[in-house]
């Protein structure tokens, strides 16, 4: 064995070890994560195509919305589960109340249904 080969299979054999072990570290944190899911309806109580959903990440304050389809349904996945956040719907300068995920919540898979039932108020 020459000596450079003594340097580099160490080397090959510790990296191909620390590999599997970093996918089960992202499969683990990946299990972690959580799921906010729902359906936006109108005052009636009927599914609302075309409502906008914001969610907001109260640690960034970084917002990201989702479009409701004809379904009225929403869902923001991969959400980090040491975060609290802040969700609404609105169309048509109609708004929901605003709801709170937080973070002592431990589910996994959050259901909120969003009514949207008042004018949203003037800036």
């Amino acid at each position: 064995m020459t000596p450079v080969s003594r340097i580099v299979w160490p080397i090959l054999l510790a990296a191909l070890a620390f590999f599997p072990g970093a996918s089960a570290q992202d499969k683990k944190h990946e299990a972690q994560l959580r799921a906010v899911h729902g359906t936006v309806l109108d005052k009636s109580e009927n599914p609302l195509s075309g409502g906008i959903v914001f969610l907001k990440n109260m640690r960034t304050k970084g917002v990201t919305t989702h479009i409701t389809g004809e379904d009225g349904n929403y869902r923001f996945s991969g959400l980090d589960p040491n975060v609290d956040y802040e969700i609404h719907a609105e169309k048509e300068g109609i708004t929901s109340i605003t709801k709170t995920v937080s973070s002592f919540d431990s589910r996994k898979d959050i259901v909120l249904s969003l009514k949207l039932d008042r004018k949203r108020p003037e800036k």
